[in-house]
């Protein structure tokens, strides 16, 4: 019986494979495997995956025809997991020796939904401890309940889907699945439905997980219209959370949030292509139209300073329409790097 399925995307990461690739070899157990998943790179990482699948115990390799974006390469993962865990690692990130296993003896001594973790971020040679912004530790707990406050930074702020380990059950429930071709921000409707509906979970300090920061090829430094799926994205949020038994208590935490996503993009806007700019401004415009104007407005005057006041000029410009479904891969800002 496999115990934990790792689902591993890549795509042109043939850089920083070898470091992933040599560390899952570092966790590879008999009960453990590894679903690499190919999204069409058209570098050298196919042949790297290539001798992988050859040599690394459980790893399977899995190709993409065409290139269909982050979310959708983890799903693929996801059909073909067997484990009674799973978990994720993106394919220009690496993990400490052991950690797997020590990550699956966590989760089954706890017995909950899903176990989160706190992880090493890495830019250049620069390392830094992000902790999960859960303060009680080892202690099974309710996800909703980690939700709010909507004035501080909480667990669905904290959407890395690699940072955890998740029980099946939850795979059977549907709830790991991912939103088909968002470029961006795929992880955020994720976090949220996953401490919507999931049943109960756990927060440890076991740190293995190393994250790479600023690399070249990431949609986090490129200022392309891929970078916009971010607003669908939110969109997600904001309309499922609207039909939850709770809205009332749990949208102002999902307005709030998306509206420190668009003050972060908006305040970086010089870093997209001028035609982008433009768009993501009237996107954003439009956002702002459709969440619920009376707790968009709560949501303002916390907010207050010149964040508040962008937001308010920007919501009276002419909005553009509800972005369309895309393909592509990418992640963006955490709520934690760009709220007050």
């Amino acid at each position: 019986m496999v115990k934990l399925s790792v689902v591993v995307p890549f795509f042109n990461v043939q850089t920083y494979a070898p470091d992933t690739l040599t560390s899952l070899r570092a966790n590879a157990r008999e009960d453990f495997e590894f679903l690499l998943v190919d999204d069409c790179s058209s570098d050298g990482t196919p042949e790297l995956l290539e001798r992988a699948a050859r040599e690394i115990p459980g790893a399977v390799l899995i190709r993409h025809e065409h290139n269909e974006g982050l979310a959708t390469a983890r799903n693929t993962g996801l059909d073909a997991a067997r484990g009674a865990y799973i978990t994720f690692l993106d394919g220009d990130d690496w993990l400490a020796p052991g950690y797997y296993s020590r990550l699956v003896a966590a989760a089954e001594e706890l017995g909950c939904d899903f176990v989160r973790t706190d992880h090493v971020s890495v830019t250049g040679r620069t390392r830094g401890i992000r902790r999960a912004p859960v303060a009680r530790r080892g202690e099974v707990l309710d996800p909703r309940g980690a939700i709010l406050p909507s004035h501080r930074t909480t667990s669905v702020d904290y959407p890395y889907a690699w940072a955890g380990i998740y029980h099946r059950r939850l795979l059977d429930r549907g709830l790991l699945h991912f939103p088909h071709g968002l470029r961006t921000a795929e992880d955020r409707p994720w976090i949220w439905k996953l401490h919507r509906e999931a049943e109960s979970f756990a927060a440890i300090g076991e740190l293995g997980v190393f994250y790479r920061r600023g690399v070249a090829t990431s949609l986090t430094q490129i200022g392309d219209v891929r970078q916009l799926d971010f607003i669908r994205a939110f969109d997600q949020v904001i309309e499922e959370t609207a039909t939850d038994t709770e809205a009332d208590l749990l949208l102002p935490k999902a307005v709030r949030t998306y509206c420190a996503v668009i003050s972060h993009h908006i305040g970086s806007i010089e870093r997209f292509e001028p035609e982008v700019a433009r768009r993501l401004k009237a996107m954003c415009a439009g956002a702002l139209r459709r969440m619920p104007q009376d707790v968009l407005d709560e949501a303002l005057s916390a907010m207050g300073g010149d964040r508040a006041t962008m937001l308010r000029k920007l919501r009276r410009r002419r909005p553009a329409p509800p972005p369309s479904p895309g393909t592509g891969q990418g992640a963006g800002p955490t709520a934690a790097e760009v709220a007050a």
